[in-house]
Formats: C-alpha cells, sequence, structure tokens
C-alpha cells in the first residue's frame, strides 16, 4: 500500500514539474516585438568595417594550407622515428 502511495505522490510531482517546465519554455520564448530605429541602425552594415571582413576563400586556403604543413611535419617526424629505429 506504501508503495502505491508513493508511486501516486512521484506521479503527481512529476506531472507538475512537466506542468511548470512548458509554462517556462512559453514564457522565455517572448513575444515578438518588431525592432526600434536604434535597433535597426546597430544591425545596419557599417561601410567601415568593410575592410575587416573575414572572406572565405581566404580563410580555406589559409586552412588547408595549415594542413598540408601538418602532415608534412607528421610525416617528417615518422620518417625520422623509422630511421632512427633501422640504424
Amino acid at each position: 500500500m506504501a508503495f502505491l502511495c508513493n508511486n501516486s505522490l512521484f506521479s503527481q510531482l512529476r506531472s507538475h514539474a512537466q506542468k511548470t517546465n512548458d509554462l517556462s519554455r512559453q514564457l522565455r520564448r517572448g513575444i515578438h516585438t518588431e525592432l526600434g530605429a536604434r535597433e535597426k541602425a546597430l544591425l545596419a552594415p557599417d561601410p567601415a568595417l568593410d575592410r575587416f571582413k573575414s572572406y572565405k576563400k581566404d580563410v580555406k586556403r589559409v586552412k588547408r594550407i595549415g594542413d598540408v604543413l601538418t602532415v608534412v611535419v607528421v610525416a617528417g617526424c615518422c620518417y625520422e622515428l623509422y630511421v632512427r629505429a633501422t640504424t
């Protein structure tokens, strides 16, 4: 009998927790409001910052060069270990 009371108590607590969790999800989502003039001005692209813009092609090229250099260094280290192990 005590097991049934504990089980029903646990299920009631769990259902209450789920209800409060759903309510908190709704509250966090909020209501959509339009941006004001200041927010729109802050989100607008700034031409003065264009020279600091990162270009995807350049980033990919640098990354590929770094990957190739890493492979070359690892291959060189493996070769050195092989040479020293065989002599």
